[in-house]
């Protein structure tokens, strides 16, 4: 059983900075793949970032080069800096791990455990 805590939410103006983190207990290792999605009321939730055991990183379309995923795997900690938010950025944030392949030059998650989200919200 694994359990995931997220933090560092909050409310922030357009242009502004956030960064989450993601406490990992239980049973993970360096070995897990881990990943960062959002769901904005009335959407979808979408991927946003993950990062594989080799560290090798991978973003969604619409955040590449404002955000950063990260890992310190001594402390099983998972993180994301968000830069240059956009208001269409505000949603709940959840943290999540399981595996990744690559399927045709395109990762694959299959995220099988989840926190309980925080709450990002991005003004203009």
């Amino acid at each position: 059983q694994v359990q995931l805590v997220e933090s560092g939410g909050g409310s922030v103006q357009a242009g502004g900075s956030l960064r989450l983190s993601c406490a990992a207990d239980g049973n993970t290792s360096s070995t897990a793949c881990m990943g960062w999605l959002r769901q904005a009321p009335g959407k979808e939730r979408e991927g946003v970032a993950s990062i594989d055991t080799d560290g090798i990183t991978d973003y969604a379309d619409s955040v590449k080069g404002r955000f950063t995923i990260t890992k310190d795997n001594a402390k099983n900690t998972l993180y994301l800096q968000m830069n240059s938010l956009k208001p269409e950025d505000s949603a709940m944030y959840y943290c999540a791990i399981g595996a990744c392949t690559v399927v045709a030059g395109t990762r694959v998650t299959d995220f099988g455990y989840w926190g309980q989200g925080t709450q990002v919200t991005v003004s203009s």
